[in-house]
């Protein structure tokens, strides 16, 4: 790849954020079920969804940070730290 060209996203690199919000969402609404069929409040539920959803979007988030880049993104990094001047 030269430095004139830029970088196009592979669609699995333009879908994991949906990806990640999709399964945060999947565990909220597990949660979220668990809560409202064994209290039968529906007002207890939403609230379970709603901290569930957060709190594993943000562990997910801490994960993602937690991963170290590989060659191809020290490059990518590299290229886009140092190639628009």
């Amino acid at each position: 790849m030269t430095s004139n060209t830029p970088h196009k996203p592979s669609r699995s690199d333009r879908l994991k954020p949906a990806e990640l919000i999709g399964l945060s969402g999947v565990m909220a609404v597990f949660v979220g079920l668990i809560i409202l069929l064994s209290t039968r409040e529906m007002m207890l539920s939403l609230i379970a969804f709603g901290i569930a959803f957060i709190v594993v979007l943000v562990v997910i988030a801490m994960f993602a940070l937690n991963i170290k880049p590989d060659a191809a993104e020290k490059s990518d990094i590299e290229e886009q730290n140092h190639g628009n001047k």
